[in-house]
């Protein structure tokens, strides 16, 4: 599996690199080590999702993953300091709930070691978005170089963990045994799973808030459900249908109590920074308005 990643990276790093040279050769060094920071939290998603979807079904997997948008608002009302409506908090325990019941829809059994990592990735995806959004040292950098060292940082990792013994083949021998349908799958993860969800995802999170960033990754359980059922032959019982019901109405409803909580604070008047300038302002207006009259009515016109 690590050969695949490292694959499924270093397909488009040479195509990132040859498009946008000139404005990665443009990066700041602290650009640059914010990037690569920023690459090693990728590694470490990729890393539990792809160990994590092998020891569960792709329906559990994508259902688990979508509480990233309750733990995206969560974890930003903290850094925030911004206490969250009693709504929100009834609304991720709504979806704690739905996770147990789909994860336990076989009977009631301890999680299994799959649903913990895709748990973790959940976690890990949180930390992501909300770094992109508060690092200061990569702001004023584009998007594509950003990816591009997100990237790079992220195959490095992979190629380092892939070197080690025991960990499986090497890329080289993994890519010799590939056929056509391998590569064309290879191109397809690399190019719209990778790259493109990556570089939307870097573009979107500088223009809005992580919390409205993470109700794109909450579409992700519906596409898992969907191809799990449908491709991967899932039966997740009734009670699993419940629970996947539950965890998409608990995500929607504390996406929405969240963006209601901080409506007040977004749309209050910003306090002066300096109260004594804005009362020497505020007498200044008011010594000027008498003035303003006096000229008018005597008809003498006013500097």
């Amino acid at each position: 599996m690590l050969a695949v990643l490292v694959l499924r990276f270093a397909v488009v790093l040479p195509v990132l690199v040859g498009a946008g040279w000139r404005r990665l050769r443009a990066l700041s060094g602290a650009q640059l080590r914010g990037a690569a920071s920023l690459g090693l939290i990728l590694a470490v998603i990729f890393l539990l999702e792809t160990y994590g979807v092998v020891h569960t079904s792709a329906t559990n997997a994508g259902l688990i993953i979508s509480l990233t948008m309750v733990f995206t608002p969560l974890a930003e009302s903290v850094v925030r300091g911004v206490r969250l409506p009693g709504a929100f908090m009834a609304a991720a325990g709504l979806s704690v709930l739905g996770v147990a019941l789909l994860t336990q829809g076989a009977g009631f059994t301890a999680p299994s070691g799959g649903d913990l990592l895709m748990l973790g990735a959940a976690v890990a995806r949180t930390v992501h978005v909300l770094a992109m959004a508060r690092m200061e040292s990569v702001r004023g950098a584009d998007a594509l170089s950003l990816t591009t060292v997100q990237l790079g940082s992220a195959v490095g990792v992979f190629a380092v963990l892939v070197a080690l013994p025991g960990t499986g083949s090497s890329p080289w021998a993994a890519a010799a045994d590939f056929d056509g349908g391998d590569w064309l799958g290879l191109v397809y993860l690399s190019v719209f799973c990778t790259l493109f969800a990556f570089f939307v995802q870097m573009w979107a999170v500088r223009r809005t808030s992580p919390s409205r960033v993470s109700l794109l990754l909450g579409t992700e359980p519906v596409w898992a459900a969907a191809v799990g059922i449908a491709l991967a032959g899932d039966r997740p019982g009734w009670l699993g249908f419940v629970g996947a019901a539950l965890v998409l109405a608990g995500t929607g409803w504390g996406r929405s109590a969240a963006d209601r909580g901080r409506e007040p604070a977004d749309r209050g008047p910003k306090p002066s920074a300096d109260p004594a300038r804005t009362s020497a302002q505020a007498t200044a207006g008011a010594t000027r308005t008498p003035r303003r009259q006096t000229s008018e009515t005597s008809g003498t016109p006013g500097r």
